[in-house]
């Protein structure tokens, strides 16, 4: 993506309402999770979880992209 395309989208996003940046989010995210690296990325958080190990919710976000 070159950087003109990125700072067009960014602007356009912030012109959103809220409920229409929390749609664009969650298009976003349901993107991530349909690709092979999202998929691994989910398979591997949800192996850790079933051998018990625990994860900070802020870790959680970090991982997620949302922070």
């Amino acid at each position: 993506m070159t950087a003109t395309l990125e700072l067009d989208l960014k602007q356009r996003l912030s012109s959103l309402s809220e409920r229409d940046r929390r749609a664009m989010s969650a298009y976003l995210i349901r993107l991530k999770h349909e690709s092979t690296a999202g998929r691994k990325e989910t398979s591997r958080i949800m192996r850790e979880m079933d051998a018990g190990e625990k994860t900070r919710l802020s870790d959680v976000a970090k991982r997620l992209g949302h922070v």
